[in-house]
């Protein structure tokens, strides 16, 4: 083989192996509505694993409201698992307030609507599978 055939044979067989290993990735579109008010931000938490779900985000943002809703974009997630947590920081304060037993004063929600029952919502109820772009709609 001459050198110009070797280069291209191994070009080819390089250009393969980084296809092999790309990884399928796709958006997400979070559409929140219904909240009490336009006032404060609205915390957006997406999550990749049961152990971090609700203590540790794999993506996140913070968003204006307007119309009593947002509306939030995440992209080049890779396929798998996720579950979403979302609430409205109403006073600005940067945090989700609660009375002295633990009970949520904001409003709140998760994907598939899920909830708690004496307590915060479950993985296995909110999780779905991301393995295409998706739009999730969140009611407060």
């Amino acid at each position: 083989m001459n050198i110009l055939t070797k280069i291209s044979v191994l070009f080819f067989l390089a250009a393969m192996v980084l296809q092999g290993e790309a990884q399928e990735v796709y958006e997400l579109t979070v559409t929140i509505k219904d909240a009490d008010t336009n006032k404060g931000k609205m915390f957006i938490a997406v999550y990749n694993a049961e152990k971090n779900f609700l203590s540790q985000s794999f993506e996140g943002a913070k968003s204006e409201i307007a119309n009593k809703g947002c509306t939030v974009t995440f992209k080049d997630l890779p396929k798998g698992n996720y579950a979403v947590s979302i609430f409205h920081d109403e006073n600005d304060n940067g945090k989700m307030d609660t009375n002295f037993l633990g009970i949520p004063k904001e409003d709140y929600g998760c994907s598939n609507d899920a909830t708690g029952f004496m307590g915060p919502p479950k993985w296995n109820d909110a999780k779905f599978q991301l393995k295409e772009h998706k739009t999730l709609t969140i009611t407060l």
